[in-house]
């Protein structure tokens, strides 16, 4: 998964690392369960004399290794769907465990394979070992593994009391000391889970930083040459109306002259808050691209549609204009409206071009004045 692919959202972004840690170390685990339990069947003492049993473990750990290998995180996005998925993958690892579990303590009764008792054990140490160390994320679930390993074992140590007493208290020590490094490897996983999700955070804002205009809020030249071009293509590839508007505040060095850059500053940030008034739907994507100069996105909208909007925003501003250090400021706009047509734009620029023509044509026949991109 690539930088751009990781979720952004704090929660998703915490259950996609478990999911993705969780896929990353349980991929091999199937096959040394697989593995261990053929050396358990091999050095038996006579392994044609346990087919059977030897068989079914054959069966059974290829099938959950196969199980495993099979469930894979595609096409995640959403908390309900990691979440499932972790639930179903945790699953698989019980089942192994029980199944392992099941094995040792059956290896121990059967005196078939005294030989490979010793096989098994270890065995059951190993991937106790790594529960503990690559699936700490999950305490509750990693406690109720390592019992399904553990528990049957040693229960049949106890029955065997005089002769397995010694393997019997070794185990138990063992399994305490993996207890409590389970607990300490949960908070170490959460301690940089937590680290990461705040740089994530940190990351996030910084760019929303730099993908808006820090004066009005609106997104700025960056984030539109980022978003344009990809609704451009957008727009190409399926066949949905993409329009643009483009706006210029009419004599605003005027306004600079006679109220201050701080004055012009509180103009500009009005003229923000008028177009967020008319141009409020979801999609709608508000920039401010220079100076006076603004521009709105306006994707799955036809050419008509958006002129309605931009001259109810034209007509209203030269009704009510802008209140400015409480008083009314006066204040009207040009205005350059197009549509995509891919006919008239090869690409972006193209679209873009035809619509700032417009625009500037606005301004030279007077101002104060919407005019249609050609088409």
């Amino acid at each position: 998964m690539t930088d751009a692919e990781v979720p952004r959202q704090p929660m998703t972004f915490a259950l996609w690392r478990e999911v993705d840690d969780t896929h990353v170390r349980t991929r091999l685990g199937g096959f040394f369960y697989l593995l261990a339990w053929l050396l358990t069947w091999v050095f038996s003492d006579s392994p044609a004399q346990v087919i059977g049993s030897g068989l079914l473990g054959i069966v059974t750990f290829a099938g959950l290794l196969a199980a495993r290998l099979m469930h894979r995180p595609k096409g995640l996005t959403t908390p309900e769907q990691l979440q499932r998925w972790l639930d179903h993958h945790w699953g698989l690892i019980l089942l192994t465990a029980l199944c392992w579990g099941q094995a040792h303590a059956w290896a121990l009764y059967r005196d078939e394979y005294n030989d490979s008792e010793l096989i098994t054990t270890l065995a059951t140490v190993a991937f106790s070992t790594a529960m503990t160390f690559n699936f700490a994320m999950r305490r509750g679930r990693a406690l109720l593994a390592l019992a399904l390993l553990y528990l049957p074992g040693l229960i049949l140590m106890a029955l065997d009391w005089e002769n397995r007493h010694t393997l019997l208290l070794t185990l138990s020590f063992y399994l305490a000391y993996l207890v409590l490094v389970l607990g300490r490897n949960h908070r170490e996983y959460h301690a940089t889970l937590a680290l990461e999700v705040k740089l994530l955070e940190q990351q996030t804002r910084l760019d929303l930083l730099s993908r808006t205009d820090t004066l009005t809020q609106l997104g700025n030249r960056y984030q539109f040459n980022n978003l344009f071009p990809s609704l451009v293509a957008n727009a190409q590839r399926q066949n949905e109306p993409l329009s643009l508007v483009l706006l210029d505040i009419d004599h605003f060095k005027k306004i600079n002259d006679a109220h201050g850059h701080m004055g012009g500053d509180v103009c500009l940030s009005a003229f923000a808050e008028r177009m967020r008034e008319i141009f409020r739907r979801d999609g709608d994507a508000l920039l401010r691209l220079g100076g006076e100069e603004f521009g709105v996105l306006l994707p799955s909208t036809p050419l008509q549609q958006a002129l309605e909007l931009a001259e109810r925003f034209r007509q209203g501003l030269e009704q009510d204009g802008l209140q400015l250090d409480e008083q009314r400021l006066n204040l009207t706009t040009s205005l350059g409206v197009g549509s995509f047509d891919n006919r008239l734009d090869r690409d972006a620029d193209a679209f873009f071009s035809r619509v700032d023509g417009a625009l500037y044509r606005a301004k030279r026949e007077g101002r104060n004045r919407l005019v249609i991109s050609e088409s």
